[in-house]
């Protein structure tokens, strides 16, 4: 199967500034493009420091917020005209976001097999509760849980990594081909990142689900990334294979990036909080590690 699964064709969003003595305009995304393909499922990495544009660009992608200039098409179809209800909720059961923090993505006074539950019902027609209790167990497998770890407890029963799985779970619940995840491991202990970012993988090879994932962190970008965008101030100023890009940076930005974080005797257990393990004694696949920046 060939063609494509996401087009973002020279998309911008431009911001009004100023007030009663002048005005002005503030580019937040610059004439950005970039394609993903139906046949080829991978992991796609929008790198950039806090104020890159990074997150505007991913609220566009899922149609949170329009373009200013551009377009963005879903298998072939422009974002901004799915508006009927019909439209949306195909529209969304394809594209499904996964957020910063998962204590923010759950009332912590709702039990978290409700979401799912509701998800079910709501994406794949599960009138039945046993048939919608299948479907959140089947999602949940997949993560590493299962229904009866979650049933009946709420968010604060749960560690961090333990409640981005069942976002995770609850976004694989409609059948989604891409998932766009905006710095879905920052506010994971470091202990735990190598759990969601591995999963990330699981996803792509297993499920042949494509993933956007948004990040300031160069240490998980080079570890589970196939292609990578870097932006600054809205602009992309490097794009390509992500070992290319980030073994041998060419922009200024980039390499100021690297520098910034490298350090040339870290570890998986100084980037990621844990050992190495057997399978990849050498580090993340004998690549160069890259320790995990602050956000700014």
């Amino acid at each position: 199967m060939s063609g494509e699964l996401l087009a973002v064709e020279g998309v911008t969003k431009t911001y009004s500034m100023g007030g009663l003595f002048g005005h002005g305009a503030f580019h937040a995304v610059d004439n950005v493009s970039f394609t993903l393909d139906v046949g080829r499922p991978e992991i796609f990495t929008i790198v950039g420091e806090s104020g890159s544009g990074k997150t505007t660009l991913s609220r566009m992608i899922l149609n949170l917020e329009p373009p200013s200039a551009g377009t963005i098409r879903f298998r072939g179809e422009d974002v901004t005209r799915a508006r009927g209800a019909r439209m949306r909720m195909a529209f969304m059961g394809a594209m499904q976001p996964i957020f910063q923090n998962p204590f923010e993505a759950f009332n912590p006074l709702k039990q978290l097999d409700r979401y799912l539950l509701m998800t079910a019902r709501r994406f794949r027609d599960a009138r039945r509760r046993a048939d919608a209790e299948a479907f959140a167990d089947e999602a949940l497998r997949k993560v590493g849980l299962s229904y009866a770890e979650i049933k009946g407890r709420f968010p604060h029963e749960l560690s961090g990594g333990q409640l981005q799985r069942v976002a995770i779970a609850r976004a694989l619940i409609p059948g989604p081909s891409l998932l766009v995840a905006d710095e879905p491991v920052s506010m994971v202990d470091a202990s735990l990142r190598m759990a969601i970012v591995n999963l990330f993988k699981t996803l792509r090879d297993d499920l042949k689900v494509s993933i956007i994932y948004i990040t300031h962190d160069l240490a998980t970008a080079y570890y589970i990334s196939d292609r990578i965008i870097i932006m600054q101030r809205g602009k992309v100023v490097e794009g390509g294979p992500a070992r290319a890009v980030l073994d041998s940076p060419q922009h200024p930005y980039s390499i100021l990036l690297k520098s910034s974080v490298l350090s040339p005797d870290a570890t998986i257990e100084g980037a990621f909080g844990q050992s190495r393990t057997s399978a990849d004694p050498a580090g993340i696949e004998a690549g160069p590690i890259y320790r995990s920046g602050q956000q700014t």
